[in-house]
Protein backbone atom coordinates (compact mmCIF):
# COMPACT_ATOMS: atom_id res chain seq x y z
CA UNK A 1 0.00 0.00 0.00
CA UNK A 2 1.32 3.41 -0.94
CA UNK A 3 1.76 6.04 1.77
CA UNK A 4 0.43 9.58 1.74
CA UNK A 5 2.71 12.60 1.20
CA UNK A 6 2.60 13.56 4.88
CA UNK A 7 3.83 10.08 5.83
CA UNK A 8 6.88 10.10 3.56
CA UNK A 9 7.94 13.58 4.71
CA UNK A 10 10.86 13.89 7.05
CA UNK A 11 9.57 14.21 10.59
CA UNK A 12 11.31 17.55 11.09
CA UNK A 13 9.89 18.98 7.82
CA UNK A 14 6.39 17.77 8.70
CA UNK A 15 6.71 19.38 12.12
CA UNK A 16 7.82 22.68 10.60
CA UNK A 17 4.83 22.63 8.22
CA UNK A 18 2.46 22.00 11.15
CA UNK A 19 4.12 24.80 13.12
CA UNK A 20 3.80 27.19 10.16
CA UNK A 21 0.10 26.45 9.71
CA UNK A 22 -0.52 26.84 13.43
CA UNK A 23 1.54 30.02 13.83
CA UNK A 24 -0.23 31.83 11.00
CA UNK A 25 -3.68 30.32 11.71
CA UNK A 26 -4.21 28.77 8.28
CA UNK A 27 -7.34 26.97 9.48
CA UNK A 28 -8.93 30.23 10.65
CA UNK A 29 -8.01 31.95 7.37
CA UNK A 30 -9.61 29.13 5.37
CA UNK A 31 -12.84 29.64 7.30
CA UNK A 32 -12.74 33.41 6.73
CA UNK A 33 -12.50 33.04 2.95
CA UNK A 34 -15.36 30.56 2.74
CA UNK A 35 -13.34 27.33 2.60
CA UNK A 36 -15.32 25.46 5.26
CA UNK A 37 -16.09 21.86 6.10
CA UNK A 38 -19.56 20.80 4.94
CA UNK A 39 -19.02 17.08 5.31
CA UNK A 40 -16.17 14.60 5.45
CA UNK A 41 -12.57 15.73 5.98
CA UNK A 42 -11.36 19.10 7.22
CA UNK A 43 -10.26 21.55 4.47
CA UNK A 44 -7.06 22.13 6.45
CA UNK A 45 -6.16 18.44 6.14
CA UNK A 46 -6.81 18.45 2.40
CA UNK A 47 -4.78 21.65 1.98
CA UNK A 48 -1.89 20.14 3.92
CA UNK A 49 -1.98 17.03 1.72
CA UNK A 50 -1.62 19.07 -1.49
CA UNK A 51 0.80 21.49 0.21
CA UNK A 52 3.14 18.62 1.18
CA UNK A 53 3.37 17.07 -2.30
CA UNK A 54 6.32 19.19 -3.48
CA UNK A 55 8.32 18.53 -0.30
CA UNK A 56 7.68 14.77 -0.60
CA UNK A 57 8.83 14.81 -4.27
CA UNK A 58 5.40 13.70 -5.49
CA UNK A 59 2.63 14.99 -7.73
CA UNK A 60 -1.14 14.59 -7.59
CA UNK A 61 -1.05 11.19 -9.28
CA UNK A 62 1.68 9.57 -7.18
CA UNK A 63 0.73 11.38 -3.98
CA UNK A 64 -3.07 11.08 -4.09
CA UNK A 65 -4.17 8.52 -6.69
CA UNK A 66 -1.76 5.87 -5.44
CA UNK A 67 -2.25 6.49 -1.70
CA UNK A 68 -5.72 4.99 -1.31
CA UNK A 69 -6.78 4.51 2.29
CA UNK A 70 -4.00 6.61 3.87
CA UNK A 71 -5.28 10.16 3.30
CA UNK A 72 -7.79 12.24 1.35
CA UNK A 73 -8.89 10.46 -1.81
CA UNK A 74 -8.56 11.86 -5.31
CA UNK A 75 -12.24 12.83 -5.44
CA UNK A 76 -11.92 14.83 -2.21
CA UNK A 77 -8.80 16.62 -3.47
CA UNK A 78 -10.29 17.47 -6.86
CA UNK A 79 -13.54 18.75 -5.30
CA UNK A 80 -11.41 20.90 -3.00
CA UNK A 81 -9.41 22.36 -5.89
CA UNK A 82 -12.24 22.99 -8.36
CA UNK A 83 -14.77 24.64 -6.01
CA UNK A 84 -15.74 27.96 -7.69
CA UNK A 85 -16.93 29.62 -4.45
CA UNK A 86 -13.58 29.47 -2.66
CA UNK A 87 -11.90 32.90 -2.45
CA UNK A 88 -8.26 31.92 -3.01
CA UNK A 89 -7.22 35.51 -3.66
CA UNK A 90 -8.50 36.58 -0.26
CA UNK A 91 -6.64 33.67 1.36
CA UNK A 92 -3.22 34.61 -0.02
CA UNK A 93 -3.86 38.28 0.80
CA UNK A 94 -4.75 37.63 4.44
CA UNK A 95 -1.86 35.20 4.90
CA UNK A 96 0.69 37.58 3.39
CA UNK A 97 -0.59 40.41 5.59
CA UNK A 98 -0.22 38.27 8.71
CA UNK A 99 3.29 37.15 7.77
CA UNK A 100 4.38 40.72 7.00
CA UNK A 101 2.75 42.48 9.94
CA UNK A 102 3.30 39.85 12.63
CA UNK A 103 6.55 38.18 11.61
CA UNK A 104 8.59 40.36 9.22
CA UNK A 105 7.85 43.96 10.25
CA UNK A 106 9.30 43.58 13.78
CA UNK A 107 12.53 42.36 12.13
CA UNK A 108 12.70 45.22 9.62
CA UNK A 109 14.06 48.67 10.44
CA UNK A 110 11.49 51.43 10.05
CA UNK A 111 13.90 53.39 7.82
CA UNK A 112 14.26 50.57 5.30
CA UNK A 113 12.23 50.91 2.10
CA UNK A 114 9.45 48.33 1.77
CA UNK A 115 8.33 47.83 -1.81
CA UNK A 116 5.68 46.13 -3.91
CA UNK A 117 6.97 44.33 -7.01
CA UNK A 118 4.88 43.56 -10.09
CA UNK A 119 5.79 41.25 -12.94
CA UNK A 120 4.38 38.57 -15.21
CA UNK A 121 5.62 35.12 -16.21
CA UNK A 122 4.61 32.25 -18.49
CA UNK A 123 2.46 29.54 -16.92
CA UNK A 124 3.38 26.75 -19.34
CA UNK A 125 0.79 24.09 -20.29
CA UNK A 126 2.34 23.03 -23.60
CA UNK A 127 1.10 19.44 -23.33
CA UNK A 128 -2.51 20.46 -22.70
CA UNK A 129 -5.34 20.83 -25.19
CA UNK A 130 -8.64 20.78 -23.28
CA UNK A 131 -7.77 23.14 -20.39
CA UNK A 132 -10.36 25.85 -19.80
CA UNK A 133 -9.28 29.27 -21.18
CA UNK A 134 -6.03 27.79 -22.55
CA UNK A 135 -4.43 30.18 -25.04
CA UNK A 136 -1.37 30.81 -27.16
CA UNK A 137 1.07 32.96 -25.16
CA UNK A 138 4.25 34.52 -26.48
CA UNK A 139 7.34 33.43 -24.56
CA UNK A 140 9.80 36.34 -24.55
CA UNK A 141 12.69 34.07 -23.50
CA UNK A 142 12.47 31.50 -26.31
CA UNK A 143 10.79 33.94 -28.76
CA UNK A 144 8.02 31.46 -29.66
CA UNK A 145 4.33 31.00 -28.86
CA UNK A 146 3.43 28.36 -26.28
CA UNK A 147 0.17 26.96 -24.94
CA UNK A 148 -0.55 28.17 -21.43
CA UNK A 149 -1.34 31.31 -19.45
CA UNK A 150 0.35 34.44 -18.20
CA UNK A 151 0.59 34.79 -14.43
CA UNK A 152 0.56 38.40 -13.26
CA UNK A 153 2.01 38.52 -9.74
CA UNK A 154 2.25 41.22 -7.09
CA UNK A 155 4.68 40.68 -4.22
CA UNK A 156 6.15 42.51 -1.23
CA UNK A 157 9.82 42.77 -0.27
CA UNK A 158 11.94 44.42 2.40
CA UNK A 159 15.13 43.60 0.53
CA UNK A 160 15.70 40.40 2.52
CA UNK A 161 12.43 38.46 2.18
CA UNK A 162 9.91 38.29 -0.67
CA UNK A 163 6.24 37.49 0.00
CA UNK A 164 3.69 37.00 -2.84
CA UNK A 165 0.57 39.05 -2.14
CA UNK A 166 -1.76 38.68 -5.14
CA UNK A 167 -1.86 37.12 -8.59
CA UNK A 168 -4.04 36.71 -11.67
CA UNK A 169 -3.92 33.86 -14.20
CA UNK A 170 -4.56 35.44 -17.60
CA UNK A 171 -5.70 34.02 -20.91
CA UNK A 172 -5.44 35.97 -24.16
CA UNK A 173 -7.52 39.08 -24.81
CA UNK A 174 -7.68 38.08 -28.50
CA UNK A 175 -10.25 35.40 -29.20
CA UNK A 176 -8.21 34.00 -32.09
CA UNK A 177 -5.40 33.12 -29.66
CA UNK A 178 -7.70 31.25 -27.26
CA UNK A 179 -7.61 27.50 -27.71
CA UNK A 180 -10.47 26.98 -25.25
CA UNK A 181 -13.12 29.33 -23.91
CA UNK A 182 -15.13 29.27 -20.68
CA UNK A 183 -16.54 25.75 -20.45
CA UNK A 184 -17.88 25.61 -16.89
CA UNK A 185 -21.35 26.88 -16.03
CA UNK A 186 -21.70 28.58 -12.64
CA UNK A 187 -23.30 31.44 -10.77
CA UNK A 188 -21.88 34.74 -12.05
CA UNK A 189 -21.61 36.02 -8.49
CA UNK A 190 -19.05 33.39 -7.47
CA UNK A 191 -15.32 34.05 -7.16
CA UNK A 192 -14.63 31.58 -9.97
CA UNK A 193 -16.87 33.44 -12.42
CA UNK A 194 -15.24 36.79 -11.60
CA UNK A 195 -11.74 35.34 -11.99
CA UNK A 196 -12.69 33.97 -15.42
CA UNK A 197 -13.81 37.40 -16.57
CA UNK A 198 -10.60 38.83 -15.15
CA UNK A 199 -8.57 36.32 -17.18
CA UNK A 200 -9.85 37.92 -20.40
CA UNK A 201 -8.67 41.44 -19.42
CA UNK A 202 -5.42 43.16 -20.30
CA UNK A 203 -2.74 42.92 -17.62
CA UNK A 204 -2.40 46.71 -17.48
CA UNK A 205 -6.08 46.99 -16.50
CA UNK A 206 -5.47 44.82 -13.42
CA UNK A 207 -2.46 46.63 -11.96
CA UNK A 208 -4.33 49.41 -10.13
CA UNK A 209 -6.93 47.06 -8.58
CA UNK A 210 -4.12 44.76 -7.41
CA UNK A 211 -2.19 47.60 -5.78
CA UNK A 212 -5.33 48.97 -4.14
CA UNK A 213 -6.15 45.54 -2.70
CA UNK A 214 -2.64 45.23 -1.26
CA UNK A 215 -2.69 48.71 0.27
CA UNK A 216 -6.23 48.06 1.51
CA UNK A 217 -4.81 45.18 3.55
CA UNK A 218 -2.48 47.73 5.22
CA UNK A 219 0.61 46.09 3.74
CA UNK A 220 3.39 48.68 4.21
CA UNK A 221 5.03 49.77 0.95
CA UNK A 222 6.39 53.08 -0.32
CA UNK A 223 7.32 52.15 -3.90
CA UNK A 224 6.00 49.90 -6.66
CA UNK A 225 8.72 48.35 -8.82
CA UNK A 226 7.90 47.27 -12.38
CA UNK A 227 9.73 46.09 -15.48
CA UNK A 228 9.61 47.91 -18.81
CA UNK A 229 6.59 45.81 -19.92
CA UNK A 230 4.46 48.06 -17.70
CA UNK A 231 6.54 51.26 -17.85
CA UNK A 232 4.10 53.32 -19.93
CA UNK A 233 3.21 56.92 -18.96
CA UNK A 234 -0.53 56.11 -18.83
CA UNK A 235 0.05 53.20 -16.43
CA UNK A 236 2.38 55.27 -14.26
CA UNK A 237 -0.13 58.12 -14.08
CA UNK A 238 -2.91 55.77 -12.98
CA UNK A 239 -0.72 54.52 -10.11
CA UNK A 240 0.65 57.86 -8.89
CA UNK A 241 -2.43 58.57 -6.80
CA UNK A 242 -1.82 55.40 -4.77
CA UNK A 243 1.92 54.77 -4.58
CA UNK A 244 5.25 56.02 -5.94
CA UNK A 245 6.50 54.08 -8.97
CA UNK A 246 10.03 53.08 -9.99
CA UNK A 247 10.19 51.24 -13.30
CA UNK A 248 12.40 50.66 -16.29
CA UNK A 249 11.19 52.33 -19.49
CA UNK A 250 11.52 51.25 -23.10
CA UNK A 251 13.54 53.17 -25.67
CA UNK A 252 10.94 53.28 -28.44
CA UNK A 253 9.78 55.79 -31.02
CA UNK A 254 6.14 55.38 -29.89
CA UNK A 255 6.48 56.81 -26.36
CA UNK A 256 7.10 60.53 -25.77
CA UNK A 257 7.99 62.61 -22.73
CA UNK A 258 7.69 66.36 -22.23
CA UNK A 259 11.15 67.93 -22.03
CA UNK A 260 12.12 71.57 -22.60
CA UNK A 261 8.67 72.32 -24.00
CA UNK A 262 8.77 69.51 -26.56
CA UNK A 263 7.48 65.95 -26.80
CA UNK A 264 10.60 63.86 -27.23
CA UNK A 265 11.53 60.18 -27.30
CA UNK A 266 13.83 58.67 -24.71
CA UNK A 267 16.86 58.52 -27.02
CA UNK A 268 16.42 62.18 -27.99
CA UNK A 269 16.29 63.22 -24.34
CA UNK A 270 19.46 61.22 -23.68
CA UNK A 271 21.30 63.02 -26.48
CA UNK A 272 20.27 66.39 -25.06
CA UNK A 273 21.18 65.40 -21.51
CA UNK A 274 24.35 66.74 -19.93
CA UNK A 275 26.19 63.56 -18.90
CA UNK A 276 28.33 63.04 -15.84
CA UNK A 277 32.05 62.92 -16.50
CA UNK A 278 34.15 59.76 -16.69
CA UNK A 279 32.84 56.19 -16.58
CA UNK A 280 30.21 56.85 -13.95
CA UNK A 281 27.59 54.12 -13.52
CA UNK A 282 24.87 56.79 -13.55
CA UNK A 283 25.08 58.85 -16.72
CA UNK A 284 22.66 61.57 -15.58
CA UNK A 285 19.07 62.40 -14.68
CA UNK A 286 16.37 64.81 -15.77
CA UNK A 287 12.79 65.71 -14.79
CA UNK A 288 10.21 65.17 -17.56
CA UNK A 289 6.46 65.44 -17.99
CA UNK A 290 4.43 62.26 -18.45
CA UNK A 291 1.11 63.89 -19.38
CA UNK A 292 -1.84 65.44 -17.52
CA UNK A 293 0.49 67.79 -15.67
CA UNK A 294 2.36 64.94 -13.95
CA UNK A 295 6.14 64.88 -13.64
CA UNK A 296 8.67 62.11 -13.11
CA UNK A 297 12.43 61.72 -13.04
CA UNK A 298 14.40 59.76 -15.62
CA UNK A 299 17.69 58.27 -14.44
CA UNK A 300 20.05 57.02 -17.15
CA UNK A 301 22.35 54.16 -16.14
CA UNK A 302 25.37 52.73 -17.95
CA UNK A 303 24.57 49.29 -19.36
CA UNK A 304 27.13 46.62 -18.54
CA UNK A 305 25.99 44.15 -21.22
CA UNK A 306 26.20 45.91 -24.56
CA UNK A 307 25.47 42.89 -26.75
CA UNK A 308 22.34 44.60 -28.07
CA UNK A 309 24.31 47.72 -28.99
CA UNK A 310 22.59 49.88 -26.36
CA UNK A 311 24.97 51.69 -24.02
CA UNK A 312 22.43 52.82 -21.44
CA UNK A 313 19.19 51.97 -19.64
CA UNK A 314 16.60 54.37 -18.23
CA UNK A 315 14.68 54.19 -14.96
CA UNK A 316 11.60 56.30 -14.26
CA UNK A 317 10.78 57.43 -10.71
CA UNK A 318 7.75 59.45 -9.61
CA UNK A 319 9.41 60.48 -6.33
CA UNK A 320 11.32 63.57 -7.47
CA UNK A 321 13.06 63.97 -4.10
CA UNK A 322 14.73 60.55 -4.27
CA UNK A 323 18.47 60.74 -5.15
CA UNK A 324 19.61 59.03 -8.34
CA UNK A 325 21.71 56.47 -6.45
CA UNK A 326 18.71 55.52 -4.30
CA UNK A 327 16.52 55.05 -7.40
CA UNK A 328 18.98 52.52 -8.78
CA UNK A 329 19.50 50.80 -5.42
CA UNK A 330 15.79 50.40 -4.67
CA UNK A 331 15.02 49.17 -8.18
CA UNK A 332 17.55 46.39 -7.60
CA UNK A 333 15.05 44.79 -5.21
CA UNK A 334 12.89 43.89 -8.21
CA UNK A 335 15.10 40.84 -8.73
CA UNK A 336 13.33 39.15 -5.78
CA UNK A 337 10.29 38.37 -7.93
CA UNK A 338 12.48 36.69 -10.56
CA UNK A 339 13.82 34.40 -7.83
CA UNK A 340 10.23 33.64 -6.83
CA UNK A 341 9.29 32.67 -10.41
CA UNK A 342 12.27 30.33 -10.70
CA UNK A 343 11.51 28.70 -7.35
CA UNK A 344 7.82 28.31 -8.19
CA UNK A 345 8.50 26.62 -11.54
CA UNK A 346 11.59 24.53 -10.89
CA UNK A 347 11.18 23.49 -7.26
CA UNK A 348 7.56 24.07 -6.20
CA UNK A 349 6.15 22.46 -9.37
CA UNK A 350 3.89 25.24 -10.58
CA UNK A 351 3.82 23.88 -14.16
CA UNK A 352 4.07 20.13 -13.65
CA UNK A 353 2.38 19.00 -10.43
CA UNK A 354 -1.29 19.18 -11.45
CA UNK A 355 -2.62 18.37 -14.92
CA UNK A 356 -6.19 19.62 -14.43
CA UNK A 357 -8.56 21.08 -17.00
CA UNK A 358 -10.69 23.20 -14.67
CA UNK A 359 -9.74 26.88 -14.35
CA UNK A 360 -10.70 26.96 -10.65
CA UNK A 361 -8.19 24.17 -10.00
CA UNK A 362 -5.46 26.17 -11.73
CA UNK A 363 -6.19 29.17 -9.50
CA UNK A 364 -6.26 26.98 -6.39
CA UNK A 365 -3.01 25.22 -7.23
CA UNK A 366 -1.14 28.43 -8.07
CA UNK A 367 -2.27 29.86 -4.71
CA UNK A 368 -1.00 26.77 -2.87
CA UNK A 369 2.36 27.15 -4.64
CA UNK A 370 2.53 30.73 -3.30
CA UNK A 371 1.77 29.50 0.22
CA UNK A 372 4.64 27.02 -0.14
CA UNK A 373 6.95 29.87 -1.08
CA UNK A 374 5.81 31.92 1.92
CA UNK A 375 6.58 28.90 4.12
CA UNK A 376 10.10 28.67 2.67
CA UNK A 377 10.60 32.44 3.04
CA UNK A 378 9.68 32.27 6.72
CA UNK A 379 12.02 29.30 7.24
CA UNK A 380 14.87 31.09 5.48
CA UNK A 381 14.38 34.21 7.60
CA UNK A 382 14.36 32.12 10.79
CA UNK A 383 17.61 30.45 9.74
CA UNK A 384 19.45 33.63 8.70
CA UNK A 385 18.09 36.31 11.06
CA UNK A 386 19.10 35.87 14.70
CA UNK A 387 16.39 38.31 15.77
CA UNK A 388 13.80 35.58 15.18
CA UNK A 389 14.96 34.08 18.49
CA UNK A 390 12.61 36.59 20.10
CA UNK A 391 12.65 37.86 23.67
CA UNK A 392 15.87 35.99 24.49
CA UNK A 393 17.72 37.87 21.75
CA UNK A 394 16.26 41.22 22.84
CA UNK A 395 17.34 40.66 26.45
CA UNK A 396 20.83 39.61 25.39
CA UNK A 397 21.13 42.56 23.01
CA UNK A 398 20.12 45.05 25.71
CA UNK A 399 22.68 43.59 28.08
CA UNK A 400 25.41 43.81 25.46
CA UNK A 401 24.61 47.46 24.81
CA UNK A 402 24.80 48.33 28.52
CA UNK A 403 28.11 46.54 28.96
CA UNK A 404 29.50 48.12 25.82
CA UNK A 405 28.66 51.63 26.98
CA UNK A 406 30.07 51.14 30.50
CA UNK A 407 33.25 49.51 29.28
CA UNK A 408 33.78 52.23 26.68
CA UNK A 409 33.52 55.00 29.29
CA UNK A 410 35.74 53.12 31.74
CA UNK A 411 38.43 52.50 29.16
CA UNK A 412 38.47 56.12 28.01
CA UNK A 413 38.76 57.42 31.58
CA UNK A 414 41.43 54.88 32.43
CA UNK A 415 43.58 56.16 29.56
CA UNK A 416 43.00 59.78 30.66
CA UNK A 417 43.97 59.20 34.30
CA UNK A 418 46.99 57.10 33.32
CA UNK A 419 48.25 60.19 31.53
CA UNK A 420 47.47 62.29 34.63
CA UNK A 421 49.61 59.98 36.76
CA UNK A 422 52.51 60.33 34.32
CA UNK A 423 52.58 64.13 34.35
CA UNK A 424 51.28 65.10 37.82
CA UNK A 425 52.05 63.87 41.32
CA UNK A 426 48.53 63.04 42.52
CA UNK A 427 47.40 60.60 45.22
CA UNK A 428 45.66 57.41 44.08
CA UNK A 429 42.74 58.12 46.40
CA UNK A 430 42.07 61.45 44.68
CA UNK A 431 42.29 59.84 41.22
CA UNK A 432 39.77 57.15 42.23
CA UNK A 433 37.35 59.80 43.50
CA UNK A 434 37.71 61.80 40.28
CA UNK A 435 37.06 58.70 38.15
CA UNK A 436 33.97 57.79 40.18
CA UNK A 437 32.60 61.35 40.05
CA UNK A 438 33.23 61.59 36.31
CA UNK A 439 31.50 58.25 35.63
CA UNK A 440 28.45 59.28 37.65
CA UNK A 441 28.21 62.60 35.86
CA UNK A 442 28.60 60.98 32.43
CA UNK A 443 25.89 58.41 33.11
CA UNK A 444 23.56 61.09 34.47
CA UNK A 445 24.17 63.22 31.35
CA UNK A 446 23.35 60.28 29.06
CA UNK A 447 20.15 59.55 30.98
CA UNK A 448 19.02 63.19 30.79
CA UNK A 449 19.66 63.22 27.03
CA UNK A 450 17.72 59.95 26.60
CA UNK A 451 14.71 61.22 28.57
CA UNK A 452 14.74 64.51 26.63
CA UNK A 453 14.63 62.59 23.31
CA UNK A 454 11.80 60.39 24.53
CA UNK A 455 9.71 63.40 25.62
CA UNK A 456 10.29 65.19 22.31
Amino acid sequence: MKSSPSEVLDQEVSGRIDEFMTQFKIGTLLNRVGIRKLRGLSPLLVLKTVFSLAFAQRNIYTGVHQSAGTGPGKDVVYRFLCAPRYNWRRLIGLLSRMVIKVFLEPLTDSMREKVLILDTTLYDRSRSRQVELLSRVYDHCSKVYRRGFRMLTLGWSDGATFVPVDHAVLSSTKEKNRIQGITKEMDRRTCGARRRQEALCKSTDLIVPMVKRALGLFIPAKYLLMDSWFGFPAVVRSLMGHIHVICMVKNTSKIFYEFEGQSLTLSTIYRKLRKYRGRAKIKGSVTVGIGEGREAKLVFVRRRNRAAGVKWLALLCTDLSLPDEEVVRIYGKRWDIEVFFKMAKHYLKLDTEVQVRDFDSILAHSTIVMIRYIFLAVEQRCANDERTIGALFIAAADEMRDISLTEALARILTVVWDKVREYYATSEHLIDELIEATMKEAIALIRRDFHAKCES
